[in-house]
């Protein structure tokens, strides 16, 4: 026992398979694989090359996407009428801005304060989801800081701390922990169902 080793002998690793038929093969073909320079690492570095080079062009014609349908957005958003404003046909009230003096200047400027307004919308919309967000926080922090199931959380900590070796006997104060859990639970179903 323990005497032989567990490889084969290296006569028995070289597979030889015979076939039913002759295979012959010409010696142009011979000739042509014995010339043949290409090894196995220049196949995989042509083949990683040929890889790398298909991976860039295809990130190029995503980025080249992209970058197309960004200034695609651009120009419509430009395009587009400001909601914010009345209407922005020419009124008999409102002189036509490319007739009156400083024409295209003062239809340039028009503009531009349409994107400062559409820009003024946005970001009052994400001032008014970060507020949204803030006081649901909150709501989660009052949640989190009642006393009782403070103090019952630091005793199982300080349990587990004293029995490290023996977590299980700390299954009071799991208890007493999981029961603040729930009372908490049910006064917030309370606040939230009235």
């Amino acid at each position: 026992m323990g005497q032989n080793s567990s490889k084969p002998p290296p006569s028995s690793t070289q597979h030889v398979f015979t076939s039913e038929s002759p295979v012959s093969f010409s010696p142009d073909l011979v000739n042509a694989l014995q010339a043949s320079p290409e090894t196995d690492s220049t196949r995989s570095k042509d083949l990683e090359l040929h890889i790398q080079r298909r991976v860039h062009a295809e990130l190029q014609r995503l980025d080249a996407e992209h970058t197309q349908r960004l200034s695609d957005l651009q120009q419509q958003i430009s395009s587009s009428p400001d909601p914010t404003t009345e209407s922005t046909l020419p009124d008999a009230k409102t002189p036509d801005q490319s007739t009156s003096p400083g024409g295209p200047d003062r239809k340039a400027a028009a503009e531009g304060d349409k994107l400062r307004d559409l820009g003024r919308q946005s970001v009052q919309k994400e001032i008014d989801a970060l507020k949204e967000k803030l006081q649901r926080r909150k709501m989660k922090e009052e949640v989190v800081q009642d006393k009782a199931v403070e103090k019952a959380k630091g005793e199982v900590v300080n349990c587990l701390r004293l029995n490290d070796r023996r977590p299980l006997d700390c299954w009071r104060e799991v208890e007493v922990f999981k029961e603040e859990v729930g009372r908490l639970e049910k006064d917030f179903l309370g606040k939230v169902m009235d």
